[in-house]
Parts: C-alpha cells; structure tokens; sequence
C-alpha cells in the first residue's frame, strides 16, 4: 500500500507539472482536493444529513433570500457572458479550432479570470438544492439535478487549471446565457403568486437546455472531423463531448417524462397560478 501511494504522489507530481502557472496562488487552485471536498460535503447533506435535520421541522421561509440570489445569479451570469465574448468569442475565436492562449496578454488574462469565475459560480449553485432542503422540497432533489451540480464544479477544477480559454469555453458561454434566462424565471417565481401569471414559458426552459446541449456536442464534435487541430489538451473534448451527449440524453428522459407523459406539468388553479410553486 505504501509503495502504491509513492507511486500515487510521483505521478500527481509529474502530472501537476503542466499546469498553467498564471494560476499559481489562486483561490481553490492548488490541488483539486479541495474542490472534491466540498462537493462531497454538498452530496451528503443535501442526500443525507440535510433530510434527516429537516424531517421535524417546518419548511424555512427563503423567499426574500431566494428572490436576492436568483436575481443576483442572472447579474452574475449576465457579466460572465459580456467576459466571455470580450476575452474571446466576440474578439476573435473562430468558433472552430480555438486554442488556449496562454500568454500573459491582457485578452488572455481576462479569460483566465473569466474561466475561474465560471468555475467559482458554480460553488454558489450548490445553494438552488440547499434551498430545496431547508424549504423541504426533497422531491426537486433528483439524480439528475444532483449530479448536474457536483460534476460542472469537479470536472471544470481541471479544465480551468490546465485549459482556461480556446474551445473548451464555449459550452461555458451557452451556460451562462441559458443560466440568464433559468434564473429571471426563478426570481420572478420567488417573488409570490401574484407574479406566477407571468411564467407561462416554464416548458420553454427545457427545450432551452436541450439546444444548449445539442449546440456544446456539435460545436466540440467538430474536433474529431477537422483535419489538422493542434488544441493542447484533446481529452477535454472528449469530456465535454461526453458531458454534452450525456445531459442531452438525461434532459430528453426528463422531458418525456415531465411534459410528454405529462408526470412534472404544473397544477394551474382557475387564475392560472401554478400550485406547485
């Protein structure tokens, strides 16, 4: 066991090696470990710790709370997409084969704190499925909603340490602009019942996703049929081809469900207000 964990550390080591050095020192950066612990912390209690604590108690009322979050969520999202397009996808990129930039140019610089934002965000998101628990909403706790929140945090650890630009990002960009319009339907939800007349286009939000995941796989499968591509690291297409095809299919099990089957509609009393808000 011993010689195995030398071996373990010899290779973390040699491996670390390639790292992007302009994010020596930053926060969460050193070692994924931290990243995986907190993620780790998040499955347990919104799976486990968090029901249990909650099983006897009444429902938290969050709506002030939630209302300053998700509408703070969308300014978030919404400046992250204006420093994607101006470290990038608005300034040059091809939207073909874009390599990461790691000069210490301005333009370069930006996208490496745009990516780590990104990546930091995605920390604060952990808070839609703590709301769930403390307002005993475990029904909204699924695999999917879950998983969807512990792998964007994990796997972009790696992609921002090594990868932060070129077109590993553009699935990032997508995200922030689909997150823009989730989170203004969250907050205008948040606000009462007397603003739920105004979410009529719930159903649109799943079609939404669905095209996010259907433009991130087309977008990174163009790597595999363009002739000569020299982006540094090819094994992030692959993952986020993967991550792509693999929510897109998750989002259609979920629309056939929710809306073909008709499992998940929302039950609209006669001012058409939806009881499940």
């Amino acid at each position: 066991f011993s010689n195995l964990t030398s071996k373990a550390i010899l290779l973390y080591d040699e491996w670390i090696k390639d790292a992007d050095p302009r994010l020596e020192g930053w926060p969460l950066m050193s070692s994924p470990f931290p990243t995986t612990f907190i993620i780790g912390t998040y499955i347990y209690f919104v799976t486990s710790l968090g029901p249990k604590l909650m099983e006897n108690k009444k429902p938290f009322e969050l709506r002030q709370i939630m209302t300053f979050y998700n509408f703070s969520v969308v300014a978030l999202s919404l400046y992250m997409t204006y420093e994607f397009l101006m470290s990038g996808w608005a300034t040059g990129y091809s939207f073909r084969c874009d390599i990461v930039d790691y000069s210490r140019s301005p333009t370069a610089l930006r996208m490496v704190r745009t990516c780590w934002l990104y990546f930091f965000s995605k920390f604060i998101e952990l808070l839609d499925t703590i709301f769930f628990v403390l307002r005993k909403k475990n029904n909204q706790v699924t695999f999917l909603h879950v998983f969807h929140h512990s792998i964007m945090p994990w796997t972009w650890w790696f992609g921002v340490k090594f990868a932060a630009g070129g077109l590993g990002t553009f699935h990032a960009l997508l995200n922030c602009i689909v997150h823009v319009v989730m989170y203004t339907y969250y907050g205008i939800c948040s606000l009462g019942p007397a603003y739920h007349k105004y979410l009529w286009w719930k159903k649109y939000m799943t079609t939404i996703q669905l095209v996010q995941f259907i433009m991130i796989t087309v977008h990174i499968g163009q790597i595999y049929v363009m002739d000569d591509c020299p982006y540094q690291y090819p094994i992030f297409m692959f993952i986020i081809w993967l991550y792509g095809s693999m929510f897109l299919v998750l989002f259609l099990h979920f629309w056939y469900h929710a809306y073909t089957k008709g499992q998940r509609l929302p039950k609209m009393a006669k001012n058409g207000i939806s009881k499940d808000q």
